[in-house]
């Protein structure tokens, strides 16, 4: 009888068994993490390659924006140059203009300098015997154009030039002539006073003498003469029509 075991210790040991087999199967479920109070650990399925495809993404990304960039960064350099050539051509343009304007503000000076006078001011004047009336108040017809006006009224010179004469004159009274630069010859007659001399400069507008009835004259006015290159005269309302005026 000593060497058989007993049913008690037969089922101590199965309890035994059937505890130990238990702490095995739930081994696998509980981490050391867990047991202390920790995170759980384990790896779920299907997971297993994510990190990867991560990674393949981003250099995705990464290239999409060093397109974008570069392309950018072209555009903009593009634009730079699009405005360096706008703002050359601008200089260029606006260089070109000034020097239009400096050429045309010079030209109009000369333009100025050589543009004609009317003798007396307008509104002030009437005119009275004209180019070519033939009268007995003349030995001949009448060689000029007369502005009549009061006596001391100021005459202009008509355009720039030279004293050539001027001086007491017969029956044209107290006359100055003027020798312009292409050899035309303004006579100016029956003035009261005259206002320069021989050998002066005059210019277009210049008080040169003053309305009076010295000489052959019915009233005081300024007889004006006009004769192109010294010679015979020309209407003078023609001439300073053909100047831009209107006598």
């Amino acid at each position: 009888m000593g060497g058989l075991v007993s049913p008690a210790t037969l089922l101590g040991a199965a309890v035994l068994v059937l505890s130990a087999a238990g702490a095995v199967t739930a081994a696998p479920t509980t981490s050391p993490a867990l047991a202390s109070g920790g995170v759980r650990a384990s790896v779920l399925p299907g997971t297993i390659g994510t990190g990867a495809a991560s990674r393949t993404t981003l250099d995705r990304r990464e290239q999409a924006v060093s397109r974008d960039s570069q392309r950018d960064a072209r555009a903009h350099a593009a634009d730079h140059r699009l405005q360096a050539v706008t703002e050359q051509q601008a200089k260029e343009r606006n260089a070109a203009l000034a020097q239009l304007a400096a050429s045309a503000h010079k030209q109009a000076g000369v333009i100025a300098r050589d543009s004609w006078h009317l003798p007396v001011t307008p509104g002030v004047y009437h005119l009275t015997s004209r180019f070519g009336d033939c009268s007995s108040l003349w030995s001949q017809c009448h060689t000029g154009l007369d502005f009549a006006a009061p006596e001391g009224t100021p005459i202009h010179a008509v355009a720039n030039g030279t004293v050539t004469d001027a001086g007491y004159a017969g029956s044209y009274g107290n006359r100055t002539e003027t020798t312009l630069a292409d050899g035309s010859v303004l006579w100016y007659a029956h003035q009261s006073e005259i206002g320069v001399k021989v050998g002066q400069r005059v210019v277009a507008g210049q008080v040169i003498g003053l309305v009076g009835s010295t000489g052959n004259t019915t009233g005081p006015h300024v007889h004006l003469e006009v004769r192109p290159g010294g010679g015979d005269p020309v209407d003078p309302f023609a001439a300073l029509v053909a100047h831009g005026l209107k006598p």
